[in-house]
């Protein structure tokens, strides 16, 4: 009893400070809790500062030093290294949002970002959510409904099955539509990747449903899984949509995800380079017409795998949250997503139309993830040198500083790098100078010569690639690799010195 009324006198007294004089509801924010870490969370402070809006950050243990801590006007630190005991403890990080004072909490991406319960718990403790309606997240969050609701938009869907039960039900499928392989298995809940198995022949269907469903409960705590068809030289498509309150919903354009190692993007590019401008108008519009059968609210993104050979594009999936490559949008577009959404979250109308947006760049993004790129294993330890690229069209999302610790719990993803120009050609040049001559990370192995070799790659510049790229050049891409580590020299001249010391001089000498 006691618990409920002090919940709701919280309530009465968010309601009371957003009572206009006039009678009517206006929510305002004055400090906003980021319920995140290193890129996302420093990314959001960003925009806050611009609007003069105060910040909170959470952190865990290993992260009582992070980059993002540094930026906030305040931090609280709400458990220990795992994120079940910190990043996706709801309860610590509410507490935290009461603790300093916050008005409202955004997620950011990753984490409790797409948690429908997450959101209504904030909301139901007087916060203002800088999201979605937490019914949203939910049905479109369940890839399952997702497709239903594209389907009743008239928005084209792969051929498929869910839910599926076992290998039975895929055999019975395939044989009754003439489906052929490859078909591929996926969590009906969650996304980002995880969860997804590709399936060649009848052999490993066994194996691959049993890993699909393994992943599935792992990372969502769902063990359904769907079937569909997996579509060969696919690329991957997806449309910024920004929705307010009031029913306005606008596209920003598309992005170009297609290049991705293990079902996780590490380039992307605004605008595609594969649509011609009728499909982009045709891709783009499905994207809002799906987001109004939907009615969505703050910014989100439609994902489509778009059939290059024979023109055709197919709904894959949305994600209700601020995705990782907004920057490249905001790049081409001149506005600020995020500004947008916390605009949205406090009751304000778009301050834009559709006739507005008149992209006028050409944006290229790369993830720098903390991994070996020769075999995409994480890569730990402290940044002991750090030079980030500058100059004349380069942004800069950065998570770290020169003698960060790079803790083994969480994503790899330290840097996003930004490129813009005039036209493709532009941005590929001016990113070729931001990788390959401006920056330098030491202490930690980086994608960073991968990267290079991917955008000095012929197919890449020709604008010629699938989902498959990266595993069909692994070899060549490494052979391509310009420079080795420093450390690896170190430990080159360490084993020197140790032979040296134990054995004597020797005959190389």
């Amino acid at each position: 009893l006691q618990a409920t009324c002090i919940s709701l006198m919280r309530h009465l007294v968010f309601k009371r400070k957003i009572l206009k004089q006039d009678g009517s509801m206006k929510k305002e924010i004055h400090k906003v809790l980021i319920a995140n870490r290193g890129v996302p969370a420093v990314r959001i402070m960003h925009t806050c500062r611009d609007r003069k809006i105060a910040t909170t950050a959470v952190y865990s243990t290993p992260d009582r030093l992070a980059h993002h801590v540094y930026m906030a006007d305040s931090a609280v630190h709400i458990g220990d290294a795992p994120p079940a005991k910190s990043y996706l403890n709801m309860e610590r990080i509410i507490e935290a949002a009461h603790a300093s004072k916050s008005d409202a909490i955004h997620p950011g991406w990753g984490f409790l970002s797409e948690n429908p319960q997450f959101a209504q718990a904030v909301i139901d403790e007087g916060f203002i959510w800088v999201g979605p309606p937490p019914e949203v997240i939910k049905v479109l969050g369940d890839k399952i409904q997702a497709k239903k609701i594209a389907q009743s938009a008239s928005v084209p869907i792969i051929p498929g099955i869910s839910p599926v039960k076992d290998v039975k039900d895929i055999k019975e499928w395939m044989d009754k539509n003439a489906i052929t392989f490859p078909i591929i298995i996926k969590a009906a809940a969650g996304g980002g990747g995880k969860g997804m198995v590709r399936v060649d022949s009848k052999r490993e269907l066994v194996n691959a449903f049993n890993q699909a469903q393994s992943e599935a409960l792992k990372s969502f705590g769902d063990t359904r899984v769907m079937v569909e068809k997996y579509i060969e030289h696919g690329r991957h498509i997806e449309v910024q949509i920004v929705a307010d309150v009031y029913g306005n919903v606008i596209h920003l354009f598309e992005r170009e995800c297609t290049l991705q190692r293990r079902h996780q993007k590490i380039i992307e590019e605004a605008p595609s380079p594969s649509l011609r401008d009728d499909l982009r108008r045709e891709i783009c519009f499905a994207a809002v017409r799906l987001m109004r059968e939907v009615k969505y609210v703050s910014a989100g993104t439609v994902e489509f795998i778009f059939d290059a050979p024979n023109k055709k594009f197919y709904f894959l999936e949305v994600n209700t949250r601020l995705q990782v490559e907004h920057g490249i949008t905001e790049l081409i577009t001149g506005l600020d997503i995020v500004g947008m959404m916390l605009d949205i979250a406090m009751g304000k109308e778009l301050h834009v139309k559709q006739s507005d947006i008149r992209p006028n760049r050409w944006a290229l993004e790369v993830r720098l993830n903390a991994e070996n790129p020769k075999n995409f294993s994480p890569s730990f330890g402290r940044i002991t040198r750090l030079l980030v690229p500058q100059g004349p069209g380069v942004r800069i999302a950065s998570g770290v500083y020169e003698g960060a610790d790079i803790p083994p719990y969480y994503d790899s993803l330290i840097m996003l790098l930004i490129t813009a120009g005039v036209d493709r050609d532009d941005a590929i040049r001016v990113m070729d100078r931001a990788l390959g001559r401006n920056l330098r990370v030491e202490g930690v192995k980086t994608l960073a010569p991968l990267l290079l070799a991917i955008i000095r790659h012929p197919a890449f510049i020709a604008g010629e690639f699938s989902t498959y790229f990266i595993e069909a050049h692994m070899d060549e891409l490494i052979a391509a690799f310009r420079y080795n580590y420093s450390e690896d020299e170190v430990l080159k001249i360490a084993n020197y010195v140790a032979e040296i010391s134990a054995l004597g001089p020797q005959k190389w000498m």
